[in-house]
C-alpha cells in the first residue's frame, strides 16, 4: 500500500503508543521527527530526512513488520486504523513540534518494569524520561560514530 508519510506515522502513533495517552503518543511522534531531522549518525545517513525511510527501517518499529521472528504480527501498522488524534498528532510533529523534556531523544522502548535501564540500544543513547509504560533515551556523542 502506498500511504502518505501523514499516514504512516499516523498509523505508526496508534499502533506504538495507542494506549499510552496524548503525551505517550507525542513523545512517538517525537522521536520519529527526531530521527528524521538527525544531524548525523545511522537515522541522518539511512533517513536522509525522510519520514517513509525512518519508518521503515529494517528493525527499528516493531509496528513496521508484518513479522516478528519468523511469525505473523497482527499488530503492525497495516492492521491499524488511525482517529483523528492520530492524524493531529501525526500533524503537529510534522509541523516541527517535540514534546516539553523529551530533549533529543532517538529510542524508546517498553521494559516491562518499572525501572528503565541507563543506557539504549547500547552506549548510543542515555536515558532521558520514562512516559507511561516507555522509556525514551537521548543520543550521546557515540551514537554520531554509527
Amino acid at each position: 500500500m502506498a500511504y502518505s508519510d501523514r499516514e504512516l506515522l499516523a498509523r505508526l502513533i496508534e499502533c506504538e503508543a495507542g494506549g499510552e495517552g496524548e503525551n505517550g503518543m507525542k513523545a512517538v511522534a517525537s522521536v520519529v521527527m527526531n530521527r528524521v531531522t538527525a544531524s548525523g549518525g545511522e537515522y541522518a545517513r539511512v533517513g536522509q530526512g525522510s519520514i517513509r525511510k525512518i519508518i521503515m527501517q529494517p528493525g527499528q518499529f516493531v509496528c513496521a513488520s508484518e513479522t516478528e521472528r519468523g511469525a505473523y504480527n497482527p499488530q503492525n501498522i497495516y492492521n491499524m486504523r488511525p482517529t483523528d488524534v492520530h492524524y493531529s498528532i501525526a500533524d503537529w510533529a510534522m509541523a516541527g513540534n517535540r514534546l516539553t523534556g523529551l530533549g533529543d531523544a532517538l529510542w524508546f522502548f517498553n521494559p516491562f518494569s518499572d525501572t528503565c535501564r541507563q543506557n539504549f540500544p547500547s552506549q548510543v543513547g542515555v536515558f532521558r524520561v520514562r512516559i507511561g509504560d516507555h522509556c525514551f533515551y537521548d543520543p550521546t556523542e557515540a551514537y554520531y560514530d554509527t
